[in-house]
């Protein structure tokens, strides 16, 4: 399983993954119109603090993360993704153990925030195993159809407590 930067070969197989209007706003909030298309992740992925990610098993191309820097030594996680294939096996525990990681070693990453919709219970649930903490719940600040998503804001520390 491999971590890899995500490259302009990869937009198409993204821009299949997200294949619903509902799921690009889960996906990548007000950030991306549906439908999601290679211009937009071209001008996305071109910003000089998006660092995109491809995750891969066995050689197939299973998960996309983003690390968007906020400041010298913290990070946020952004636009988690894992194909249907793959869901339920564990692989965006693994995938981000290795983003995780590469933040605190290539980065010196002191910190890392996230923010997901409280109703994706699978990924708060991920993201709780991971160490991240809810430090904050937006309401009526995101909303999909008329219907308010709660926002969720997650932390974690990066720095040992030796």
């Amino acid at each position: 399983m491999t971590l890899r930067a995500f490259t302009q070969s990869d937009y198409e197989r993204l821009i299949n993954w997200i294949d619903s209007d509902e799921l690009n706003y889960q996906w990548g909030g007000p950030t991306f119109d549906f439908p999601l298309n290679a211009h937009q992740l071209s001008q996305h992925c071109a910003q000089p603090d998006v660092w995109p990610f491809m995750f891969s098993v066995s050689g197939e191309s299973a998960g996309y993360a983003e690390l968007v820097k906020t400041s010298e030594d913290h990070f946020r996680i952004c636009r988690v993704f894992i194909a249907k294939p793959f869901r339920g096996q564990g692989i965006a525990n693994q995938m981000l153990c290795q983003l995780i990681q590469l933040a605190t070693s290539e980065y010196r990453a002191d910190a890392l925030s996230l923010a997901v919709f409280e109703h994706n219970t699978a990924a708060k649930r991920c993201y709780e195993s991971l160490g991240f903490v809810v430090t904050s719940r937006e309401s009526g600040m995101r909303s999909f159809r008329g219907e308010s998503w709660v926002l969720l804001r997650m932390e974690k520390s990066l720095l040992s407590s030796d």
